[in-house]
């Protein structure tokens, strides 16, 4: 599943939070590439431990928390912190697929991650820059992604994706990897469309007893299938 995720931040945010990472110390974005990655990333990032990177990752973690559709979707058991990359002119990330573990941390004994999801958090408007687009593989093809200013894509962490060389201003964005509660892709995904239909019924037809039913029956294939 790819989801597009619209209004994570408000402009403002993303305003607030652009100033802040134009104070912050970026470094040569091949610090948290492995073997593979590291041959074709050319971006800047953040370190994990730089203030400002720290500061914006617990705002970005907040915002989720405030997300219906994010957690519907991504049933997240553990969010990694969120880092900030930046991509100028001629940077660019080719074919990869992200580490199936990460390791966070910013807590001791340091918690191993398993990535389920991916996601990217766009900072920069599409009109700031030419280039710059995630494009995801799967089975249906190719997905290029450029959202606006304060919109997410969450797609699956097991993807073959690439951003493509920035060839006019500047790319922002926040990205990070979660592990779900639930660990099958499939059973994500009727989970997911399990929810939204049911939150379509409570809309078209408010206080329809099935509501209450199939909300149960929701919750019981959640409790069969997630691990805690």
């Amino acid at each position: 599943m790819i989801l597009h995720v619209p209004n994570l931040l408000s402009q403002a945010e993303v305003s607030d939070f652009r100033r802040r990472l134009g104070q912050a110390g970026w470094v040569d974005g091949r610090i948290t590439a492995g073997h593979q990655s590291m041959l074709v990333k050319h971006n800047l990032q953040l370190p994990e431990s730089d203030s400002v990177g720290r500061e914006l990752s617990v705002r970005v973690r907040a915002a989720l928390e405030r997300n219906e559709l994010f957690f519907a979707a991504a049933l997240p058991r553990y969010i990694f912190p969120p880092l900030f990359n930046r991509y100028g002119v001629g940077h660019g990330f080719g074919n990869h697929i992200d580490n199936a573990i990460r390791y966070d941390r910013s807590v001791r004994p340091h918690w191993p991650v398993r990535t389920d999801l991916s996601v990217t958090l766009f900072l920069s408007s599409p009109e700031e820059y030419d280039g710059g687009e995630l494009v995801i593989e799967d089975s249906a093809g190719l997905h290029r992604v450029k959202l606006p200013a304060g919109d997410l894509v969450l797609y699956p962490a097991t993807s073959v994706h690439r951003v493509e060389t920035v060839t006019r201003g500047e790319r922002l964005a926040s990205f990070f990897w979660l592990q779900s509660l639930v660990r099958d892709p499939l059973e994500r995904q009727l989970l997911f469309d399990f929810d939204q239909a049911i939150q379509k019924l409570g809309r078209d037809r408010a206080g329809h007893e099935a509501t209450i039913e199939l909300t149960g029956v929701y919750h019981n294939l959640l409790r069969r299938w997630a691990e805690v």
